[in-house]
């Protein structure tokens, strides 16, 4: 297992798997600016890769017309997944929420402000909020595949 003193979290008793409480997983979310966005229009799962920034305990982005946009106004109900992997450790967060266009002045303002830049050159004038209904975590320590016990 890895020294623990340079973990992100400390593992009880030594667990590599540590199961993250809501404030943890929103402070990993907080500190990184990429995921996975899953929608299910009529039944048929869709996955992105998508960027976002946080604001007020909800995750916000930026798209064009197309499968993602539609997809959502299709079915509001999405799965976010974001992660990270370092050298001897990895976490993994899953948000469950509704995605809703930003439309009203002020909370385009507030969108705005976030200064989120699409990641290619391409054309994303509309604004997605997308307000959880659940946030789960993980954080994993790697190491050995232990021997199994006879």
């Amino acid at each position: 297992m890895a020294d623990s003193t340079h973990l992100m979290f400390d593992h009880p008793d030594g667990e590599p798997v540590l199961v993250l409480q809501e404030e943890q997983s929103w402070k990993l979310l907080e500190h990184t600016s990429h995921g996975r966005l899953v929608v299910s229009p009529g039944g048929r799962v869709e996955i992105f890769p998508f960027n976002f920034a946080v604001q007020d305990r909800t995750l916000v982005m930026r798209t064009g017309p197309g499968n993602k946009l539609a997809g959502m106004a299709i079915d509001e109900n999405v799965v976010v997944e974001a992660d990270g992997i370092l050298e001897d450790q990895a976490w993994s967060v899953v948000l469950r929420g509704r995605a809703h266009r930003v439309e009203t002045e002020a909370d385009l303002a507030r969108a705005e402000e976030l200064q989120l830049k699409p990641w290619v050159p391409t054309v994303k004038d509309f604004y997605v909020r997308i307000v959880p209904e659940e946030v789960s975590g993980r954080h994993f320590v790697f190491g050995e595949h232990p021997e199994p016990e006879h």
